[in-house]
């Protein structure tokens, strides 16, 4: 799987597209702004949509959702939590198979209610707002839970393979990919001893 990060919008938003090198089947992960840069790539790469995966549907990450299906005709995907429209509704551990390629679903809950992170052939995981480069996301939001996020960072995400590399939702790091490895071993966030620690710090910080 090809995994394309396109940076957008002025919220510091990555857009992702993902194409499968067998049959080049493509969808799209959390379209937004700039929806142009999107339909470039899919033509420089001689592939239509066939997908649109939303990571969570705060507005930031599918405000163009409806534009690009009507142009490409792709489903739109999201975590059955969603109240907004959508053609599938997926629940954790869910696979969507893309060409050759599978892309698993992990349900991580936390800034928001229908949070989930991408894993794509087990070997990239596409974290939306659950997991930054250097930090997380905020848990001030509608839907937002400390204690949520804690678990699906401390108990789900951090025992994963630590070989995966990791494509955040936003570019608010010190570089836009980072791995599993490299974010356990000097992301802050998941270097808290206790979970008390960890909630008291994200509910007196803005992450």
């Amino acid at each position: 799987m090809n995994i394309h990060q396109i940076l957008v919008g002025s919220m510091s938003n990555f857009t992702y597209v993902l194409i499968d090198n067998t049959t080049n089947e493509s969808a799209v992960v959390d379209p937004s702004w700039n929806l142009e840069k999107i339909l470039v790539l899919l033509e420089q790469n001689e592939t239509r949509a066939k997908f649109i995966i939303n990571t969570h549907t705060h507005f930031d990450h599918v405000l163009g959702n409806q534009e690009l299906a009507a142009l490409t005709g792709a489903k739109i995907i999201q975590h059955q939590n969603s109240s907004q429209e959508k053609d599938i509704s997926v629940s954790d551990t869910d696979i969507i198979n893309l060409g050759d390629s599978e892309i698993q679903i992990l349900f991580t809950p936390g800034h928001s209610e229908d949070s989930i992170c991408l894993l794509v052939d087990k070997s990239a995981l596409i974290t939306g707002d659950t997991l930054f480069v250097g930090s997380c996301g905020r848990i001030d939001l509608p839907g937002g839970n400390v204690e949520k996020m804690y678990n699906s960072l401390y108990n789900r995400i951090i025992n994963l393979d630590k070989s995966l590399k990791v494509y955040p939702g936003h570019d608010y790091g010190p570089y836009p990919i980072s791995t599993l490895q490299d974010e356990i071993k000097n992301n802050p966030i998941l270097n808290f001893k206790s979970k008390q620690s960890f909630m008291q710090y994200m509910g007196s910080n803005d992450i």
